[in-house]
């Protein structure tokens, strides 16, 4: 196979940072993507009607054309007023961010009940609540399965809500979204597809792969492709890219994130086509998605072709993933 049609891609966890980085993460992602679920935490976080409409114009004022859903940073102050305008200025979600669990989120949830009559008032209104899924008191292999309990209170004390448990690391998470009720479903990221631990920590330090949650055994990454090449709903695309400047990942507090928007899509591709799925890709990155936020899928197709070319040491002043290396297939 030399040429391969998709649906316009989307992806339901970016970061596009904030200041003058922002405009250039933008495009890039843009290139590759018509959809985006935009994450909230920056300094200072995403937390009102005003910073949502402000960041989404800054992001437009950079591509107009990319179709940007907007979220807030979850915190136990919201009156249900202040949940209904973020709903009218564009949200359709709230992120819930344990403390200090990953990049800027030391203001995060540090106490689970504190939330939960904001969590009944997103219910009520509809908005979703996606969720990164780590105990920050466990260790750090383990945060993600002492999570799951709190996805299986919330499931069962709001019915109604729709919760996504994003970027699975685990075989015990997949296990866990398959027998949980169908409005709780999740992501999976690109480089949770291709990486474990040994890539971050095996030979030497890969600061560049080093992202929260931290990737794990081969047998979680094998039950995260599993589940993507499910073909089950449950199971969609979010890239979870993370950019940082190349500095602050090498240096002595190297932080957390991958920066994956320039290669997700053929990387994706490539990853299904070794486990002959390829049938199942333009659900998991154009369908199942938009099928859960109750949004239209795109019409728009999107061809790419198999030609080998060699990904950028740096783009945008990041490292991105599979720098320097070569991949295979290419958009149109």
């Amino acid at each position: 196979m030399q040429t391969i049609e998709l649906p316009l891609p989307d992806d339901f966890h970016v970061h596009l940072r904030q200041g003058p980085a922002l405009a250039s993460y933008a495009k890039t992602v843009s290139k590759e993507f018509g959809r985006i679920l935009v994450m909230p935490n920056t300094v200072p976080p995403i937390a009102s009607a005003k910073a949502i409409l402000d960041y989404r114009a800054e992001i437009k004022s950079a591509v107009p054309e990319l179709e940007t859903l907007m979220t807030f940073k979850l915190n136990s102050k919201y009156t249900a007023m202040d949940l209904e305008q973020m709903k009218l200025a564009g949200a359709v979600a709230g992120k819930y961010y344990p403390a200090g669990v990953t990049t800027n989120s030391e203001d995060g949830v540090s106490d689970f009940e504190s939330v939960l009559p904001v969590i009944s008032e997103m219910e009520k209104l509809g908005l979703v609540l996606c969720v990164h899924g780590e105990e920050p008191s466990a260790f750090c292999l383990d945060r993600e399965k002492e999570f799951i309990k709190r996805v299986e209170f919330l499931s069962a004390k709001f019915p109604k809500l729709k919760i996504v448990f994003e970027h699975l690391s685990t075989a015990a998470a997949v296990e866990a979204v398959l027998r949980l009720p169908q409005n709780v479903v999740a992501t999976l990221t690109v480089h949770h597809l291709l990486q474990t631990l040994d890539d971050v920590v095996g030979g030497s330090l890969s600061p560049h792969h080093f992202c929260k949650p931290l990737p794990k055994r081969p047998e979680d990454r094998e039950a995260l492709r599993q589940a993507a090449f499910s073909g089950n709903p449950k199971f969609f695309f979010g890239s979870d890219s993370a950019p940082h400047e190349k500095e602050k990942k090498e240096g002595p507090c190297g932080a957390a994130g991958v920066y994956s928007a320039p290669v997700a899509v053929p990387l994706l591709i490539e990853i299904f086509e070794r486990a002959y799925k390829l049938n199942k890709l333009p659900d998991f990155i154009g369908g199942f998605g938009a099928d859960f936020y109750g949004i239209p899928r795109h019409k728009e197709i999107r061809k790419y072709g198999k030609e080998d070319w060699i990904v950028p040491q740096i783009v945008n002043g990041a490292v991105p993933l599979f720098a320097g290396k070569t991949l295979h297939w290419h958009k149109i």
